[in-house]
């Protein structure tokens, strides 16, 4: 990796130096023939006539129902900064996913400010970093000057993408700090504007603010749910990657399926979506199993959820538990056909005007009663779920909402959410799972180290549901036979 331009210094100023030089956005000890020989030579390479994003409508509709919530009130969404990684090097940036529903726009350090006007409403500016100056040398001294990280697109090319008014977000600090009246901060992601607003905020409002946005992801409109489609087509793809593999995972490890998994996700979208759970055997019963360095072996079984995250920031979550050579055995088929059964229930209880509860409790309950038939529990079924003795082995909740972020809508209020009634438009998860961990000695020794996860990615329709990811097969001999057909 290149290091930056920096003059002659002894090693042990370097640090101390290089503080400086970016504070001032000059490197001393440039002579002034290259400085004048780089400031002159460079073609204009504005770009004109830019149709807007795909999704500009849908974003005005999104800023006008938040300035219809909080009329005569200054509200600021930040992007977000860059993060170090370690010493000079950042990890990729994501945006803040308020930012991003707001504008559709992905780049570091933009905000989106809300400004009242006499009327009730407001008018919308998006402060960004223009394009690199040439003249004080910024676009090739600084370590994220255009000619290290990349042309960005001036502010008036953003206008024409975007459909907001632009301007130079280094501005925007001092003129926040002078700012009157009340203000509404997304606070957390940018600490420069977190500081300017100190005492023009309160915990209280920006609370109220982080949870109404929130809110506004629980109904997909027409826009995201075609991006979420996008997402589970792309990540069906990268499952039959991995399935094609598997010889080679045996040879390796986990790692060999995260990285397969990882190239699909990259090729056609922006990223995973969350870290993927590749995990062969025992590891399957480990809920959040992200190491990925455990052994591939035939006769166990994969659990691998993963989910392809597109570049407009919508993402997959899908879990399938699959044989590693290919059939299942009698006591892996045994839990794997009671988990589709449970998760057959789940689906068929989404439906408008449904609980959001009511499919997690319908999955429940078969898996209760599986959990009782096969004398791991003490019946009735009705004391089993009263005490909620299943969840020794289930362990986890049924599903969540999904969109922007795997876990999308998380700060909304309980009744809004968990509590509340589905509605058409509306994103979920269903995933039941049974998990038999190598030293429970509850079970009969066969059940132990098998663990077992369906999940699939559901849309409340007008009439019902759709299974987004119904592409992958579920049943177990569907399973199979997919699975045949890919490796042959």
């Amino acid at each position: 990796m290149a290091d930056e331009l920096t003059p002659e210094t002894p090693e042990e100023e370097q640090p101390q130096k290089k503080h400086e030089q970016r504070k001032n956005g000059l490197y001393p000890g440039v002579s002034d023939e290259l400085a004048d020989n780089m400031r002159t030579g460079w073609a204009d390479t504005e770009l004109h006539g830019l149709k807007p994003i795909a999704q500009a409508a849908h974003t005005a509709q999104r800023r006008a129902a938040l300035s219809a919530r909080f009329p005569g009130e200054r509200i600021v969404v930040p992007a977000g900064r860059l993060k170090t990684r370690s010493n000079d090097t950042e990890y990729p940036f994501r945006s803040s996913t308020e930012y991003a529903y707001l504008t559709g726009d992905q780049t570091e350090n933009g905000v989106l400010v809300l400004e009242p006007t006499g009327t009730g409403g407001h008018s919308a500016t998006i402060y960004l970093l223009p394009r690199s100056n040439r003249e004080n040398g910024e676009f090739w001294l600084s370590g994220q000057g255009e000619l290290w990280v990349g042309r960005r697109h001036s502010l008036a090319e953003a206008e024409q993408l975007l459909g907001i008014p632009a301007q130079d977000v280094r501005e925007l600090a001092d003129a926040l700090a002078e700012a009157k009246g009340p203000v509404r901060l997304l606070r957390g992601h940018d600490a420069v504007i977190d500081k300017a607003l100190t005492d023009k905020v309160t915990a209280e409002r920006d609370e109220e603010l982080r949870v109404h946005l929130s809110e506004a992801r629980v109904v997909k409109d027409a826009f995201e749910i075609g991006e979420l489609q996008k997402a589970v087509d792309s990540t069906v793809r990268g499952f039959e990657d991995v399935v094609k593999v598997l010889d080679k995972a045996e040879a390796t490890s986990e790692r060999y399926i995260e990285g397969t998994f990882f190239l699909r996700a990259r090729v056609e979208g922006n990223d995973v979506g969350y870290g993927s759970i590749c995990a062969a055997g025992p590891n399957a019963c480990t809920l959040h199993w992200v190491r990925n360095d455990g052994r591939v072996r035939p006769g166990d079984l994969l659990l691998l959820d993963a989910g392809v995250e597109t570049r407009d920031l919508y993402t997959a979550d899908v879990t399938r538990t699959l044989p590693i050579n290919g059939t299942y055995s009698d006591i892996q088929r045994k839990v794997y056909d009671a988990v589709y059964e449970a998760q057959e229930a789940g689906i068929a209880a989404v439906r408008p005007g449904a609980k959001f509860r009511d499919f997690h409790d319908a999955a429940q309950r078969v898996l209760a009663e599986k959990l009782v038939e096969w004398g791991l529990l003490e019946g009735p079924v009705e004391r089993v779920l009263e005490l909620s003795l299943q969840r020794r082995w289930t362990l986890h909740g049924t599903g969540h909402m999904l969109g922007m972020d795997v876990h999308d809508c998380a700060v909304a209020r309980t009744e809004a959410y968990v509590d509340g009634t589905l509605e058409p438009g509306m994103c979920l998860t269903v995933e039941p799972g049974l998990y038999f961990q190598t030293d429970d000695l509850t079970v009969p020794e066969e059940y132990r180290g098998v663990g077992v996860r369906i999940e699939d990615d559901i849309l409340v329709t007008e009439d019902g549901n759709l299974n987004l990811s119904a592409g992958l097969p579920r049943a177990s001999a569907e399973v199979e036979a997919w699975m045949a057909r890919l490796k042959s």
